[in-house]
């Protein structure tokens, strides 16, 4: 990537650091022909998915065409993510026929998911998360395809075990987190099935500076709102980092599916994080609760191997989201919810 800027002042350079390409990333896509497909571009990380890839695609003149699928019910989201140079197509995932003629692909983006809204409506956060997977499996037999999925499908570990590996037990709480295994066990039956290479990324805590879990801290500090420490550890990664080790993830599609923790290297404590926030918004945190010894915690030993550490670390993004609060910068009301310790989401 390219230097990091100190602050970062405006959404368009957001956007843009956001989607900074590594220059590993421009190597694979140099090799890459015929069209990309993101599924479920319409989501919070849609927009600098398609980015990075048409970045990554121009500045290693690869032939490769973007498109972006979604039903895009946001026409001007829509209309942003076409002029950064990613064709779109509106489609109903849930509809098997939709699916099925959709345009033939090279390889995979699959971003799609519920996971908010998931209490009081199981049924559809289950139907999304299993029922997607087989027709998109069908449609694009034997395609690579890198499937987003969740560090929510591992229990929780103990903070001092250093997280859950690929090969720990899928055994979490709640009903979003089963369905997410669901997903992934639709992902195994269907890549056996039909010869399809899967990559299933586990994330943990993509970090903008408009959402995520360091901003939630961030605004709680700011707004002198008392912060819950029964959940005491996370993981967190800069999202330009999570997309461009998602997309470096394209050679390790496997048949049966490889599932690849991606996330920072560090245990973070919340009890720090917010001391620094406090210290550059000059807030002094109020907490409540005392950190579990136990947490929802990867470990992202094996992505680190291949990847390498992520370029933004985690203090950096303290820096960032601190200078962006106190700038009146905007917030996607959108809460993590890295507290919940029940399964309800």
């Amino acid at each position: 990537m390219s230097l990091l800027p100190e602050t970062i002042d405006s959404e368009e350079m957001l956007d843009d650091v956001i989607s900074e390409p590594s220059e590993e990333l421009t190597g694979l896509c140099a090799g890459w022909k015929g069209m990309t497909a993101i599924l479920g571009i319409g989501g919070k990380m849609g927009l600098h998915m398609g980015m990075m890839l048409a970045k990554a695609g121009e500045r290693s003149g690869s032939s490769s065409d973007i498109t972006g699928i979604s039903r895009f019910s946001d026409p001007a989201a829509r209309e942003k993510i076409e002029t950064r140079g990613v064709r779109t197509i509106s489609a109903d995932l849930m509809d098997p026929d939709a699916v099925a003629g959709l345009p033939d692909a090279d390889r995979i983006v699959y971003m799609v998911g519920r996971k908010f809204g998931t209490d009081g409506s199981e049924w559809l956060t289950w139907a999304v998360n299993t029922l997607i997977p087989e027709a998109v499996c069908r449609r694009y037999a034997g395609t690579p395809i890198v499937a987003y999925s969740t560090g929510a499908v591992y229990d929780r570990v103990p903070v001092n075990s250093g997280g859950a590996k690929e090969s720990s037990p899928l055994t979490p709480l709640g009903e979003y987190a089963n369905s997410a295994v669901g997903r992934e066990r639709i992902f195994d039956y269907m890549s056996e099935k039909t010869g399809t290479p899967v990559c299933l990324v586990r994330l943990f805590y993509s970090i903008d500076l408009r959402y995520g879990v360091l901003r939630d801290i961030g605004d709680k500090v700011a707004a002198d709102e008392p912060i819950d420490l029964n959940m005491g550890y996370v993981n967190v990664i800069w999202q330009g980092d999570a997309i461009n080790q998602s997309l470096l993830a394209f050679p390790h599609c496997s048949v049966p599916p490889r599932p690849l923790n991606i996330t920072g290297p560090e245990i973070v404590s919340i009890q720090y994080v917010a001391e620094k926030f406090g210290e550059m918004l000059g807030r002094k945190p109020r907490f409540t609760g005392e950190p579990a010894n136990d947490a929802l915690l990867g470990d992202s030993g094996a992505a680190v191997e291949l990847f390498g550490p992520p370029e933004v670390s985690l203090d950096r993004m303290i820096i960032w989201i601190a200078e962006w609060i106190r700038a009146g910068g905007r917030s996607l009301n959108k809460p993590a919810h890295y507290e919940v310790r029940n399964g309800k989401y």
